[in-house]
């Protein structure tokens, strides 16, 4: 994926919340609120699983699902 502006609204988004979110790509784990992660995980049309806890999980799985359908990354989010 080269959208720059998808990488930054994808990390500035996760930086709002309190709640660890991190993006499983095959055996990799990468902070969403890391730029330089999102950048170096999120080429091609790879299948991802989003991973959220904490105390503001409900709401920044919402937000973070309504930024991945936006930029149409097909990102799945997985509820523990």
């Amino acid at each position: 994926m080269s959208n720059n502006a998808a990488i930054v609204e994808i990390s500035q988004t996760a930086s709002k919340f309190t709640s660890s979110i991190v993006l499983q790509a095959d055996s990799k784990y990468i902070d969403v609120k890391s730029i330089l992660g999102l950048f170096t995980t999120l080429v091609g049309g790879h299948a991802y699983e989003l991973h959220v806890h904490g105390p503001d999980a409900e709401e920044a799985k919402q937000a973070m699902a309504e930024v991945f359908a936006k930029h149409s990354l097909n990102v799945k989010i997985i509820s523990e």
